[in-house]
């Protein structure tokens, strides 16, 4: 899909951007950044709890170079920053491909920047409700061989979803493309412990035009129907085969990968 996206519009907060703003990046502009300071005086940790999804998204495409796999589909990617997946998967495979998927215009322009002369990775301008639109795409058609496993990834982006029978459809639609092999990850934001902390930021993002979802163990567990959710699980993401580093029993998102 080589269409190119919507104008950017720098006073409207993107969800992209603000994660982006989280995680010290520096393609966002004041709204977002009012957004992401206004999330941090709510709760504190938030910054820490960003970078904490982005070290999961890490150890998600790790395992899936253990399992063998060198392609992966990245939906709601964002705005690329440091240690993208294909910089992460080349560290051990340099053959790996990726293409990434994103509905923001600033994710989709400044990737299509930095991937210019990269063969082995695209962006694309696309929804992930629209999965049969994705995976038609030059791009996807192109780079990845769905005959073969590849690693999805819905890396902190289902919480902007809404339920319904549309995000339902495309979690099938995603499942029965993948032969077995492949691996599903996804991260997303859950009640925090104090249900108060957790409805204000998600009144803070209803008020940027990006909703917010957070869900609970149960309905994010139905999101891998179909797959084997691997040890240990669904669990807090920093509990997911954690290398080395810090590790918080609470931290505000759950994360597991999912064998199909």
């Amino acid at each position: 899909m080589t269409t190119a996206p919507p104008p950017i519009d720098p006073n409207r907060p993107s969800a992209a951007r603000i994660y982006d703003a989280l995680l010290g990046g520096t393609h966002n502009f004041a709204a977002d950044r009012a957004v992401a300071s206004r999330a941090a005086e709510i709760l504190p940790e938030i910054p820490l709890i960003a970078r904490a999804n982005r070290d999961f998204l890490h150890r998600a495409v790790r395992y899936a170079l253990a399992c063998g796999i060198r392609q992966f589909l990245d939906l709601g990617s964002g705005i690329p920053t440091e240690r993208n997946v294909h910089e992460a998967a080349r560290e051990e495979a340099p053959d790996a491909r990726v293409v990434y998927v994103d509905t923001d215009p600033t994710a989709v322009l400044y990737a299509r920047h930095l991937l210019d002369d990269d063969g082995q990775t695209a962006i694309v301008h696309g929804d992930l409700l629209e999965p049969a639109a994705i995976l038609a795409t030059p791009e996807v058609r192109g780079l990845l061989d769905l005959s073969r496993p590849v690693g999805i990834l819905m890396i902190a982006v289902l919480h902007f979803v809404p339920d319904g029978p549309e995000l339902d459809a495309a979690l099938r639609a995603y499942r029965e493309t993948a032969v077995p092999g492949s691996l599903l990850a996804v991260s997303h934001a859950t009640t925090a412990s104090e249900p108060g902390l957790t409805q204000r930021i998600t009144e803070l993002f209803g008020r940027t035009g990006t909703p917010l979802v957070p869900r609970g163990p149960g309905r994010v567990t139905e999101f891998f129907e179909g797959w084997d959710l691997v040890e240990p699980g669904l669990v807090p993401g920093s509990q997911w085969r954690p290398d080395g580093g810090p590790v918080s029993a609470e931290e505000g998102f759950l994360a597991g990968v999912g064998e199909r």
